[in-house]
């Protein structure tokens, strides 16, 4: 789990700081973070916390707010932490997090626009949660920092009084109750489906191994997925391997060739065809702009 403005002591590892790159405007801080396994302690942020794990699947132990949490970050889990509540993480291996912090007079002046008394707004303390509006418009800001910033701050803004929004309506004392699609996938078993696909991404799956990890035949778990994840099985296998494949090009020095049989593609022309068609770039470019 990363963090940012925090507090923390790590053993097991070197002295050198986790990787961290930062985009600020005066509602929100944004940073990608990346912890090596042992145990990190946080003392607590002013601001609220929303933390996206990407990459790889990583075993946690948390403990945060008198709560303890035992289980595998996979891609695409989200934790919310409230303003000024601290907690320790043990994590197994590396963990990469988009880490986003949000102002709490930002949530207080939305929950005010709403007809809400902000004087009540409690953020919800979320371990290991989905939530695909809030994980759209962390990509969308985790892309706007990759490039530079160029739509600029009002773009950054919005972002975050979108975030802000769905936090107050979702996440805190003032939610409204889920309405979750009768068709979708349960929570627990979105989370196996997904979890499969992590740890299986550099071979070459089937689409029937991935159904049966949900008990359903191909032909109902196609449907059930798209309308779960919002686009198909495989559309969302290859956006995985290529987003994985993009990490690594930033990364490492490894060959291009190389990289592309590491994350379930047959060469690097392969490999280029669909990072062109998802990220809309080569992969000679995303390593010539790490």
């Amino acid at each position: 789990m990363g963090v940012f403005a925090r507090n923390y002591h790590q053993y097991r590892t070197s002295e050198t700081p986790p990787s961290e790159i930062v985009g600020q405007t005066e509602n929100l801080r944004l940073s990608l973070i990346e912890d090596r396994p042992g145990i990190i302690e946080f003392s607590g942020s002013p601001s609220v916390l929303v933390s996206l794990h990407i990459g790889p699947s990583v075993a946690v132990d948390c403990r945060r707010a008198g709560e303890r949490h035992r289980g595998k970050n996979i891609h695409g889990d989200l934790e919310i932490i409230p303003p000024n509540v601290g907690g320790l993480w043990e994590i197994k291996s590396t963990d990469t997090a988009l880490v986003i912090g949000l102002k709490l007079r930002l949530l207080e002046r939305v929950a005010e626009e709403s007809g809400d008394d902000p004087s009540k707004l409690r953020v919800t303390n979320r371990f290991q949660t989905r939530d695909s509006q809030i994980e759209h418009i962390a990509w969308a800001l985790k892309a706007e920092m990759e490039n530079g910033y160029p739509c600029g701050r009002l773009y950054r803004d919005s972002l975050a009084t979108a975030l802000a929004a769905r936090i107050v309506r979702y996440h805190s004392s003032l939610a409204r109750p889920y309405r979750t699609t009768k068709t979708a996938l349960p929570a627990r078993k979105l989370k196996e489906v997904l979890g499969f696909v992590e740890d299986n991404l550099s071979r070459d799956l089937e689409l029937r191994e991935i159904a049966a990890v949900a008990s359903l035949s191909v032909s109902h778990f196609k449907t059930i997925f798209r309308q779960s994840v919002g686009m198909p099985p495989h559309q969302y296998l290859i956006r995985r391997r290529v987003e994985r494949a993009a990490a690594q090009l930033r990364n490492s020095k490894l060959p291009i060739g190389q990289i592309a049989l590491e994350h379930g593609f047959c060469h690097q022309s392969h490999l280029a065809l669909h990072i062109r068609r998802v990220l809309g770039v080569s992969p000679q470019q995303i390593r010539d702009a790490s």
